[in-house]
C-alpha cells in the first residue's frame, strides 16, 4: 500500500503542475509559441539529460544483464501495444497512433523515478528510446500512409536515441566527469516533470471541457490506452522471473501512461486532426490519475509484491 500512496501523490502533484500550465496559458503568460518552445526544450534538452543521468551509475554485470532483459521486455510490450491499437483503430489514424504510444518519457519516467528509484529509470530508458524509434517509423506511416515520409536520418539524430547511445557508452566505459557537468545534467533532468506538465497544461487550456468529456472516440481511445493495453502488458510481463520485479513494474508504469503528446505534434506537422489528437492526450491524462494506481495495484496483487 505504501507504493500505491507514493504513486497517487506523485500523480496528484503532476496534475497540479498541469493545471498551473493551463492557468498560465489562459491568462496569456504562456502563448502558443511559448508552449511549442517548452516542447522543444523537453525533446532536445531535458529528456536527453534524463536518459544520460540514468546511465551515470557504476557498471556491474547484473545491471548489464538487466538492461538486456529490459530492452527485450520493452520491445515486446511496445509491439503488443501497437498490435492492440491497430486492431481497435484500424481506420482511425490519430487514435491508432496515440493509443499505441504512451507518454512514457514526459509522464512515465518522473513517476517511475519517485516510485521505484533511479535503477528503474536506468532500465526503462530503453523503452523510451524504442518508443521514439517506432514513432518515427511505424507512427509516421500510420499518420501519412506514405513510406517515403519515414526518415532514417530523423531516427539516427533523434535526441532520445542519441542520448541512449551516449548513456550506454558512459555505462560500459566509465568516464570520470567533472562535478560541474554531472551537476548540470542532474539539474536539467530534474526539470522533466515540471516542464512536461506545464506543457500538457497548455494543451488542456486549448480544449473546451464540454468537448473533452463528450467525445466518444476520445473515451474509447482512453479506455484502450489506460486499461486494455496495461492489462495485456501485465500478462506479458508475468513471463519475466520474479527477480526482475523492478523491470516489470517500470515497464508496466511506462505502458500505463496516457496518450503521448507527440500525437498532437505529428498531427499538426502532417495536417491531420490536431484538435482530436489534443482531446485524446488531455482526456487520457486526466483519467490516468484513477487508472494508473489501480493497474499498479492489480499487478502488485498478481505478482505478490505487497503493493
Amino acid at each position: 500500500m505504501e507504493l500505491m500512496g507514493i504513486l497517487f501523490r506523485q500523480i496528484a502533484i503532476m496534475f497540479i503542475l498541469m493545471f498551473i500550465g493551463m492557468i498560465l496559458f489562459k491568462t496569456g503568460k504562456i502563448s502558443k509559441e511559448g508552449s511549442k518552445s517548452l516542447g522543444n526544450a523537453l525533446i532536445y534538452i531535458v529528456m536527453p539529460a534524463v536518459v544520460i543521468k540514468a546511465f551515470m551509475v557504476n557498471f556491474t554485470t547484473e545491471r548489464l544483464i538487466g538492461l538486456g532483459i529490459s530492452f527485450a521486455a520493452a520491445l515486446a510490450a511496445l509491439l503488443l501495444s501497437i498490435a492492440v491499437s491497430a486492431l481497435c483503430f484500424r481506420k482511425h489514424d490519430i487514435e491508432n497512433f496515440g493509443t499505441a504510444f504512451s507518454n512514457a518519457g514526459f509522464m512515465g519516467i518522473p513517476i517511475i523515478s519517485v516510485v521505484l528509484g533511479s535503477d528503474a529509470v536506468f532500465y526503462v530508458s530503453s523503452f523510451v528510446a524504442l518508443l521514439n524509434i517506432l514513432q518515427w517509423t511505424y507512427g509516421v506511416f500510420i499518420i501519412t500512409r506514405d513510406k517515403r515520409q519515414i526518415s532514417l536520418k530523423k531516427i539516427v539524430t533523434n535526441p532520445v536515441v542519441l542520448s541512449l547511445v551516449i548513456g550506454i557508452i558512459l555505462f560500459i566505459i566509465p568516464v570520470e566527469m567533472p562535478e560541474i557537468v554531472t551537476g548540470t545534467i542532474g539539474y536539467v533532468a530534474a526539470m522533466n516533470a515540471p516542464v512536461a506538465m506545464l506543457s500538457l497544461g497548455t494543451y488542456l487550456a486549448q480544449i473546451r471541457f464540454r468537448e473533452l468529456f463528450t467525445d466518444r472516440t476520445a473515451y474509447i481511445s482512453t479506455l484502450v490506452r489506460l486499461v486494455v493495453i496495461p492489462l495485456f502488458t501485465i500478462a506479458l510481463l508475468s513471463l519475466l522471473p520474479a527477480e526482475y520485479m523492478t523491470i516489470r513494474m517500470a515497464i508496466l508504469i511506462a505502458a500505463s501512461a496516457p496518450v503521448g503528446s507527440n500525437v498532437a505534434i505529428f498531427a499538426q506537422l502532417h495536417n491531420k486532426n490536431y484538435t482530436q489528437a489534443v482531446k485524446s492526450v488531455c482526456l487520457s491524462t486526466i483519467c490516468c490519475i484513477i487508472t494508473m494506481p489501480l493497474i499498479v495495484s492489480l499487478a502488485g496483487t498478481l505478482w505478490n509484491t505487497g503493493v
